[in-house]
C-alpha cells in the first residue's frame, strides 16, 4: 500500500508534454521535398522492375506460341532464359525495395537529418521546461484526451525556425 502511494506521488511530480509529429513534419518544407524526391525515385525504379517483368512475360508468351516447333534443347534453353529474366526482375525489386534496399537507404539519408533536428529541438525544450517525457500524439492511439496546454508542437517548429500560422 505504501509503495503504491509513493509511486503515485512520484509520478504526479513528473511533467509531460505532447508533440504532433505529423503536424510538425507538415510544416517543414524540407520534409515535403524529401518525400517528393522519394516518390520520384520510387516511380523510376518501379518502372525498371515492371519493364523486366514485361520482358519476361513477353518471352513466356512467345515461348508458348512456338513450343510445339522447338526441340527439347531449345525448350530448355528458352525456359532458362525466361527464368533468368524473372530472377533479374526479382533481384532488381529486392535491390531497390527490399528491407535494406536502395529506397530504404535513400529514405534514411533524406529523413534522418530532419528527424535529428526535431529530436534535438524537443530535447532542448524538454530540458528547459523539465519534462520527463514527451509523447507523439500522432503515433500513440492510446491518448484519449490531452490538454492543448501540454502540446509543444508549435514551440518545436518555432525552435526550428519555422513560423506557425
Amino acid at each position: 500500500m505504501a509503495v503504491m502511494l509513493v509511486a503515485s506521488m512520484s509520478m504526479s511530480a513528473q511533467k509531460y508534454a505532447l508533440v504532433d509529429m505529423e503536424y510538425i513534419l507538415g510544416h517543414i518544407p524540407a520534409y515535403e521535398r524529401a518525400n517528393e524526391q522519394l516518390n520520384q525515385v520510387s516511380k523510376k525504379w518501379q518502372a525498371e522492375v515492371e519493364a523486366l517483368n514485361t520482358e519476361a512475360s513477353t518471352m513466356y508468351k512467345n515461348y508458348q506460341n512456338e513450343v510445339v516447333f522447338l526441340s527439347q534443347e531449345q525448350k530448355k534453353a528458352k525456359q532458362e532464359e525466361i527464368m533468368k529474366k524473372e530472377k533479374e526482375a526479382s533481384d532488381l525489386k529486392r535491390k531497390y525495395f527490399g528491407p535494406e534496399g536502395e529506397l530504404f537507404k535513400k529514405r534514411e539519408s533524406l529523413m534522418s537529418p530532419i528527424q535529428d533536428e526535431i529530436y534535438n529541438a524537443v530535447k532542448e525544450i524538454s530540458d528547459l521546461r523539465g519534462y520527463s517525457m514527451v509523447l507523439d500524439r500522432a503515433a500513440n492511439a492510446g491518448i484519449v484526451f490531452a490538454s492543448p496546454k501540454v502540446d509543444i508542437s508549435n514551440e518545436v517548429l518555432e525552435k526550428l525556425g519555422y513560423s506557425v500560422n
